[in-house]
């Protein structure tokens, strides 16, 4: 039964559709002290290059989740932040600061706080033992253990095994999406048009789809428009807590295009293989 890979591959083919990981809360709204244990993580090489961003979860002192492909190689070591926000702490221009491999380095002494410096805890990244970048969205699940605990007034939790199947697609059906991801994604204009504070946000999208041939057992697809909000580059790895608890139902994955509209995915945390590999790491339901 676990994972329905080849309906969902066939279903890909037949509408052409490109599934991209979903590197922010869009028509979202400000978290400030909301979510304190929702973190904006950096990923870097072993150079200590910047790879890229994504958001992620503390489910305990020492273990934060995120999704695989924020793990992933060459992922060797990771840098967190909890801070609400950093709109004032973006240096120089998007250019300079390109998430993707090879830099900026930070050992240059321009880049003088994120995404380099100024962070609350770092540790090291671990990847799903099933995870395949060429379908990352089929075990889409990664877990920072931190070298120092980073201790908050609370922290996520757990879904129980199987407990998002009792859940059915309709309006009421709500979960709150936290990231630090774009606002906006204007992938056809000019860089500087993107909307990228990189700001703790947070959306109340509804359930769309689940255990269907398109999400198959693995996932789910939830609403992304200007009434619910929805997630966007940077929200990956980040929380989608069911309702307004904070259960995790599982980690922003995947969109369905470039511009951050229309539907999100989530990969779902409810399921034995994850539950029985984030046991290894000493946390349970």
């Amino acid at each position: 039964m676990r994972r329905k890979a080849l309906m969902l591959f066939g279903v890909l083919v037949l509408l052409a559709i490109t599934v991209v990981p979903a590197f922010a809360v869009t028509d979202g709204t400000p978290d400030e002290d909301g979510h304190p244990y929702v973190g904006l993580m950096v990923a870097k090489n072993s150079a200590g290059n910047v790879l890229w961003r994504c958001s992620g979860t503390l489910l305990s002192p020492t273990i934060f989740l995120t999704a695989g492909h924020c793990t992933e190689e060459p992922a060797d070591h990771v840098v967190i932040w909890f801070d609400s926000g950093f709109p004032d702490e973006i240096p120089i221009d998007p250019d300079y600061v390109s998430l993707a491999a090879g830099g900026p380095s930070c050992g240059d002494p321009e880049v003088t706080i994120y995404p380099c410096w100024g962070f609350d805890a770092e540790g090291t990244p671990n990847t799903h033992p099933q995870y395949d970048p060429n379908a990352f969205f089929l075990f889409d699940l990664g877990v920072v253990v931190l070298d120092d605990p980073y201790v908050t007034t609370s922290y996520g939790e757990l879904p129980q095994l199987n407990a998002l199947d009792s859940l059915r697609p309709r309006r009421s059906t709500t979960f709150t999406a936290v990231g630090y991801g774009l606002q906006r994604s204007f992938p056809n204009a000019a860089a500087w048009k993107n909307v990228a504070f990189r700001t703790r946000m947070y959306a109340t999208p509804h359930l769309l789809q689940i255990n269907t041939g398109f999400t198959g057992d693995f996932s789910l697809l939830l609403s992304n428009n200007a009434n619910t909000g929805g997630t966007c580059f940077g929200d990956s790895g980040g929380p989608n807590f069911i309702g307004t608890s904070n259960v995790i139902a599982g980690v922003t994955s995947y969109g369905l295009n470039r511009t951050c509209a229309g539907t999100g995915g989530v990969y779902r945390v409810d399921r034995a293989d994850d539950l029985n590999w984030l046991a290894t790491f000493g946390i349970t339901p």
